[in-house]
């Protein structure tokens, strides 16, 4: 019978409330594989999914790799922990011309062969069976397996397939994602999904200066957000009149500046408004002008909610290899501009002083313009 056992990760460090973790990573792991009948159950330690229909193993195994909480998965043979019955399996695997090891896990301690003793006669078995097969203890291409559980049945496997890690979404509280049509947002929202965060985003656009293609590519990057998220819901809002208001009445070089502080006094809003107890930027130390710890803490000083900057020590080849992992990368390098390429200032401030940037925005009408832009927004779920 052809099973997968699924090993959970830092869930197993829990404790008086691990049932909350395991029962929502149980209910994370069913909605990702909705779409297919299978029946789910807890082992010591892992879970195992069976009756499933094997032609959709790839397809399941995939969707199962993006569960967060999941540490790693095997398809196995699942047999009753008789000698003859794993030796028959043992039998019928591919191991011609290959080096192999024998790993033995002897959980039920009513099994009849010590760990040690069963890897010497299963290794001897593969020998006499499959041509050109070699032992080989520290780098083998196949490792075989075999892992009798108290259950009174033993699992066969010869690969493990690393999962997503960290905690199961949803166990973490809500944080609201600033998602740019570039590489480093998506990046962040996979990192503080993967602590447990449900994750909603808010992206603004300047309307006619972006195009509806950079909308669109905004939207795609979040349905490859949603391979691990589930679903995302994303707050759409305009502000193209609080970039037109800055470029007309403010100096050039503090344009990214000012509109970075709008941009989190609405996204606070939205935060607040949808339940939201943190924001979620992709800022890297230095990247950017707008990076500058002297901009990131005249941004900050805009919002008493908490930001989280996952990406803040990350440079941007160690972005970018995320991003590809996570299938983002080819979306966020699209060449379609978003809001902040628009006025963009040919010298932008890199350290603003917190008197000049007051002085600065002084000239406009914040709340104004806040309750302007709050008015434009639109809701897209993504599924």
């Amino acid at each position: 019978m052809k099973v997968i056992l699924l090993r959970y990760g830092e869930v197993f460090l829990k404790g008086n409330n691990r049932k909350f973790f395991e029962d929502t990573l149980i209910r994370n792991i069913k909605k990702s594989l909705s779409q297919y009948d299978f029946s789910l159950k807890r082992l010591s330690g892992r879970y195992e999914i069976s009756d499933f229909d094997e032609s959709q193993t790839k397809n399941i195994v995939n969707r199962l790799t993006k569960v967060f909480g999941l540490h790693s998965l095997s398809i196995a043979t699942k047999v009753e922990s008789e000698p003859e019955n794993i030796i028959d399996v043992v039998k019928q695997l591919d191991l011609t011309n290959k080096t192999f090891r024998v790993t033995t896990n002897r959980a039920s301690k009513i099994f009849p062969i010590h760990s040690m003793e069963f890897n010497k006669q299963l290794g001897e078995i593969i020998l006499n069976t499959f041509e050109g097969s070699k032992v080989d203890l520290h780098n083998p291409t196949v490792e075989v397996k075999i892992d009798i559980r108290e259950n009174g049945y033993t699992y066969i496997s010869t690969q493990t397939i690393k999962c997503a890690d960290g905690m199961p979404l949803h166990t973490a509280g809500k944080g609201l994602l600033l998602l740019s049509g570039g590489i480093d947002s998506p990046v962040a929202g996979y990192y503080m999904a993967k602590r447990g965060l449900t994750v909603e985003a808010i992206h603004f656009h300047s309307y006619p200066y972006t195009s509806e293609l950079a909308r669109q590519k905004v939207l795609d990057l979040a349905r490859k957000m949603g391979d691990y998220l589930g679903s995302i819901r994303i707050h759409i809002i305009s502000v193209t009149n609080i970039q037109e208001q800055i470029h007309k009445n403010c100096h050039p070089d503090y344009m990214i500046n000012l509109l970075r502080r709008m941009m989190m006094r609405i996204a606070e809003k939205v935060a607040e408004k949808c339940g939201a107890g943190a924001l979620i930027t992709g800022e890297s130390l230095g990247q950017v002008a707008s990076q500058t710890l002297e901009s990131i803490t005249s941004t900050n000083s805009v919002v008493k909610m908490p930001i989280f900057r996952p990406l803040i020590g990350f440079d941007k080849l160690e972005i970018i290899d995320v991003a590809q992992r996570i299938d983002t990368y080819n979306i966020s390098i699209l060449p379609y501009e978003d809001c902040c390429t628009v006025f963009l200032p040919k010298n932008p401030i890199t350290k603003p002083k917190i008197d000049r940037v007051l002085k600065e925005e002084s000239k406009i009408d914040v709340e104004k313009l806040l309750d302007e832009s709050l008015a434009t927004e639109e809701i897209v779920d993504i599924n």
